[in-house]
């Protein structure tokens, strides 16, 4: 448990309203498939259909874009974005009809989940209520 020293539990309790988090990402195989980095990312992709520009607008290093885009092309079973090199524009990146698919089901479990986290914050609230004794599901 993180404690500040010399706060009690009850003043760090009322610091700041109760939160509920969580990530979610998909693994095929026991390797991340789509994380919400490379949603990011294909999301940046579709807007401006370049590598480079969409690692600049999410402050990746093209490097790292360039993994996460190979990385998710080599896990899913087609590509999620395709690139094409030189010609008058300097060739350019795009997301696949495939990949699309992909980065909306991602979007769709994540409201859900927010959803979820939502649902549940009531209880937890329950649980950290400073008017008395937490009250039991089971009473």
């Amino acid at each position: 448990m993180n404690r500040v020293a010399g706060a009690s539990p009850k003043k760090l309790r009322n610091r700041e309203p109760l939160k509920l988090r969580a990530r979610a990402w998909v693994e095929i195989g026991g390797s991340a498939a789509l994380t919400e980095a490379g949603a990011d990312l294909l999301e940046q992709i579709a807007a401006c259909e370049s590598l480079s520009e969409a690692a600049r607008r999410l402050r990746f290093s093209y490097r790292r874009a360039w993994m996460l885009i190979d990385a998710m092309n080599r896990n899913w079973p087609r590509p999620l974005v395709k690139t094409a090199t030189g010609g008058k524009r300097g060739g350019g990146t795009r997301v696949t009809e495939f990949g699309y698919e992909v980065l909306s089901t991602y979007r769709d479990l994540q409201m859900q989940l927010e959803y979820l986290l939502d649902q549940a914050i009531a209880d937890f609230s329950a649980l950290t209520s400073t008017s008395g004794q937490p009250q039991s599901r089971l009473d």
